[in-house]
């Protein structure tokens, strides 16, 4: 065994930076959609920059997975963050300046999908470079801890921060993206020791896609992740809309949020223990995840809805560790940038919807409602997935030269 996490430097850098960045855009997350919610009144156009959001990363994955696999993956890292932070540094002056229109939102929106959608590979390598293999299970529950932490802290800070001014949160946003630049710098992620034959992007894609198509299980899996990201992405704006209508506050909505994540940081410390095959997992969460979208609709007050995103987020990082570490285990080291794009490309490509979808539900028939319609559309979804072939795929893999 190799040295322990807790003094691997590279990984504690990249972690750092992560944590650091990650709380910026849960802080933002949250700050976003009630600032333009505020500037227009429309839950809809709150919804249209989300998506925009959504949509060029889903557009930028795969050519951006490609470029991971044949570029150097640390210096993409470093330069995917640093145009965000500049970003949301741009976004911020325009609210201090009065001209943060719902364009610049959207234009703003759209170049950080494009730098996610490069850091998202850039780091999945970058792990798989840094932690031995047999440490890779326990890293990805502290990925997802650091996450969920963040989920915890993020929301109410972030209603905090609007309160000082409603530039503030995206000054932080900017600033912690310029730390996760600085760490990943730091780190000095090594580059490959084996460098592989410059092919068309188009013959990169079909490889990897074709190893993807052969994996049943896996594919089913990203079927399901697909309905299960469009309906999740699609509960946000329902539940802020939810605590409005009850007479929260944004404060009260931060709070509210901060529940996905206490059971996120519960739910990751047990992650690396759970010996469920990911099949079972999913069906398990899907139906928790309906049940709780169900619950959140009861009139219980302000704050309950705390209660069943808590719920949700405890068996979320279950299935998140035990299929990064099944693809670690499965993928060849020079596919998995290309292999993440397309992976995440195929299980979100209708998460730009997802924002929209949740606005229309919620304009047209208020919070309430909505999270019963949704609720009701993922527990038809876990009946599905318990009757399809989730079983665990081969473990051979095609040569990927």
């Amino acid at each position: 065994m190799g040295v322990p996490l807790r003094k691997n430097v590279q990984f504690q850098l990249l972690w750092l930076g992560g944590a650091v960045s990650q709380l910026g855009t849960t802080i933002t997350s949250l700050a976003t959609p009630l600032l333009v919610i505020a500037l227009t009144g429309s839950p809809f156009q709150a919804g249209a920059v989300g998506g925009a959001r959504a949509a060029a990363l889903v557009v930028a994955l795969v050519p951006a997975g490609v470029w991971v696999d044949r570029w150097d993956r640390g210096t993409t890292l470093v330069w995917s963050q640093t145009v965000q932070a500049g970003a949301a540094a741009v976004l911020a002056a325009t609210i201090l300046t009065g001209r943060a229109h719902l364009v610049v939102f959207l234009v703003l929106a759209v170049v950080d999908g494009v730098c996610s959608a490069f850091s998202g590979p850039a780091r999945a390598t970058a792990l798989q470079a840094v932690v031995p293999k047999d440490q890779l299970r326990t890293a990805y529950a502290q990925e997802e801890a650091r996450g969920h932490a963040a989920r915890v802290a993020g929301p109410p800070l972030g209603a905090l921060l609007m309160a000082a001014g409603r530039a503030v949160p995206f000054v932080v946003d900017a600033v912690t993206f310029a730390v996760a630049a600085v760490c990943a710098w730091f780190a000095k992620i090594p580059a490959r020791t084996e460098t592989r034959p410059r092919q068309k992007m188009r013959h990169d894609v079909k490889e990897a896609g074709s190893w993807l198509w052969d994996q049943k299980g896996l594919r089913n899996l990203t079927a399901v992740f697909l309905v299960l990201n469009l309906l999740g992405g699609a509960t946000l704006l329902p539940v802020i809309v939810l605590v409005g209508e009850r007479g929260g506050t944004a404060l009260d909505t931060g709070v509210v949020f901060a529940g996905i994540g206490v059971g996120g940081v519960l739910g990751s410390l047990v992650a690396p223990r759970v010996a469920l095959a990911p099949g079972r997992l999913v069906v398990l969460v899907l139906v928790v995840f309906g049940l709780c979208n169900l619950a959140m609709a009861l009139p219980f007050g302000v704050f309950w809805p705390f209660a069943p995103l808590a719920v949700t987020a405890v068996v979320t990082p279950l299935i998140n560790v035990a299929v990064s570490a099944l693809y670690t285990e499965l993928v060849p080291e020079d596919m998995m940038g290309r292999l993440d794009g397309i992976t995440t490309l195929a299980s979100r490509v209708l998460t730009p919807l997802a924002p929209a979808l949740g606005g229309v539900l919620a304009g047209a028939m208020g919070g309430g409602p909505a999270l019963l319609v949704t609720g009701a559309l993922v527990l038809v979804t876990a009946l599905v997935a318990a009757t399809a072939d989730l079983s665990s795929p081969r473990r051979s893999s095609p040569a990927s030269g």
